[in-house]
């Protein structure tokens, strides 16, 4: 399968997760503004996705101002990177990735100005890549042989650009003979587990179970999960997860049964910015999400609606965070500040 982001022929080519998994769409963003849409409308998705998408976004406004006086171009994809950071806010990897494209753009000359931003998009794309298969492996040591795994959300190729986190890690597993069953969360308001997840699952040829968030504790009383595993959009600097909203129920749930919950996220998740969850700004979106299914109404007129995109699970609730440098298990902070530091050395 082609990588769910691309940088192709000047223009950045996402895979429309909209569409799935009714079609396999690609579509070429030729504008800033088509960029930006993308990611707020979640045409792309995923904490890594995202932050790779905006870094193509940066390199295409690159290419638009292409011509212009060398501070008049500047300028303007300094303001491309400011329409792109405002698309959405609980996602660290945005923020990390726009800020290395900003640093480029400050240190580069004139003649090398798209090279150089290329070359960095790319490099961000590549390390997505290689954390993707690291975490895959360090992470399928923790599943059990036989296991039953459930998963919440998309963690996979299409939301990491790359082989996925929580997703890269059962697939992983699954090839090395350790999985016999996926179980994944519808994932609503937006079905991304329905959509997204159970697509890749079959497409890996994975035997999976769709069940609907609010199964989950009744399913791991009677289906005999062995682990949970999600991925993350923002980590602070000691251990709680933000994520897709309905992870914070999965993970107290899996603790009153005593079931492993394990988060899976490479190092540019990790915010040591933010002290705790409670710092972390929790996107709320339309409240046409949770009214609607696929256009069609289907709660009573007349009440309010409360739609927060993620929620934050205490580090208490987390038995361990699988990275690309390796697994960390609590106390958090310490693990984390080394495994930020390492991936810094490794991007110099």
């Amino acid at each position: 399968m082609r990588p769910s982001v691309e940088w192709h022929n000047n223009a950045v080519r996402i895979l429309d997760q909209s569409a799935l998994p009714g079609e396999e769409l690609y579509i070429d963003l030729a504008t800033i503004e088509e960029v930006a849409r993308a990611i707020r409308t979640l045409q792309v998705r995923g904490a890594p996705a995202i932050g790779v998408a905006a870094a193509y976004g940066v390199v295409l406004a690159a290419v638009l101002s292409e011509g212009m006086p060398d501070k008049k171009q500047r300028e303007t994809i300094e303001d491309a990177i400011e329409v792109l950071g405002k698309t959405r806010p609980t996602a660290v990897n945005l923020f990390a990735a726009l800020s290395r494209m900003k640093d480029r753009l400050r240190s580069t000359e004139a003649p090398s100005l798209m090279d150089g931003l290329l070359g960095e998009a790319r490099l961000i794309h590549r390390q997505e890549e290689e954390a993707c298969s690291a975490i895959s492996c360090f992470g399928a040591t923790l599943v059990p042989q036989g296991a039953t795994v459930l998963t919440h959300c998309n963690a996979g190729m299409i939301a990491t650009a790359a082989g996925g986190t929580a997703l890269g890690v059962i697939a992983e597993a699954y090839r090395q003979g350790r999985i016999a069953r996926a179980i994944a969360t519808e994932t609503r308001p937006l079905q991304q587990g329905s959509r997204l997840t159970v697509w890749e699952l079959v497409k890996e040829g994975i035997p999976t179970t769709l069940v609907t968030d609010s199964m989950v504790g009744y399913t791991m009383k009677v289906k005999g999960i062995d682990c949970a595993i999600v991925g993350a959009d923002r980590i602070a600097a000691n251990g709680d997860v933000a994520n897709k909203i309905g992870t914070y129920a999965i993970a107290v749930l899996a603790k009153a049964h005593g079931i492993p919950f394990y988060v899976a996220a490479p190092s540019s998740t990790i915010d040591l910015a933010i002290a705790n969850g409670g710092d972390i700004v929790v996107e709320t979106r339309a409240d046409s999400e949770v009214t609607h299914i696929a256009g069609t109404r289907v709660a009573a007129e007349g009440c309010d609606i409360f739609n927060p995109a993620f929620d934050v699970t205490p580090n208490e609730f987390v038995t361990a965070i699988i990275t690309e440098r390796g697994i960390i298990q609590a106390p958090y902070k310490e693990g984390l500040i080394e495994t930020v530091g390492k991936a810094g050395e490794g991007r110099k």
